[in-house]
């Protein structure tokens, strides 16, 4: 996985051949956040340093700083695909929610491997 995690915050993290640095940007907030260091351990300070900056400077200018995700999540999807999702969720025993959780977040470990 090509990631870190901070105060519920996540940073895609790519390595910069070119410079020979590490790269990361903050996920998850329209704002656009990076940082760079050297080695993983300059690179995971440098990570908390920006996200504590980022939540520092929207307290200085009175604007809330996102959240990476609320958990909220509103798909639109062939009628199809929603009547197969239900009936796979009925019959696991499970409430479409609790089904759709459990695909989306077997899918997203498999990526992230």
């Amino acid at each position: 996985m090509n990631g870190m995690r901070y105060q519920n915050y996540s940073a895609h993290i790519e390595f910069d051949d070119e410079d020979g640095i590490f790269v990361g940007r903050i996920l998850g907030v329209s704002d656009s956040v990076s940082f760079h260091a050297t080695d993983v351990e300059g690179l995971r300070a440098a990570f908390h340093e920006a996200v504590d900056d980022y939540i520092a400077a929207c307290a200085k200018i009175g604007k809330s700083p996102q959240k990476a995700f609320s958990g909220k999540l509103m798909l639109r999807v062939d009628p199809e695909v929603h009547a197969k999702a239900a009936l796979a969720a009925e019959l696991a025993g499970k409430s479409l929610n609790q089904w759709s959780e459990e695909v989306l977040d077997k899918a997203a470990r498999q990526s992230a491997a």
